[in-house]
């Protein structure tokens, strides 16, 4: 697997920012500045499902 963020085997949290955007993360990678983990390490489907339920469109 040469992308680790395509890897549906890997660990994963969710990251957000200060502008409420959410990015998934795999959790062997370091957290980059300006972000916050807001949901913890599980599967990939997991914490796209996540991001799904917690979207919020912006205008």
């Amino acid at each position: 697997m040469d992308n680790p963020f395509d890897d549906d085997q890997g660990t994963f949290r969710v990251l957000i920012n200060e502008l409420q955007q959410r990015s998934l993360w795999p959790a062997h990678l370091e957290v980059p500045d300006g972000w916050t983990v807001e949901y913890p390490d599980c599967s990939r489907r997991q914490c796209l499902d996540y991001i799904e339920q917690n979207w919020t469109a912006r205008s």
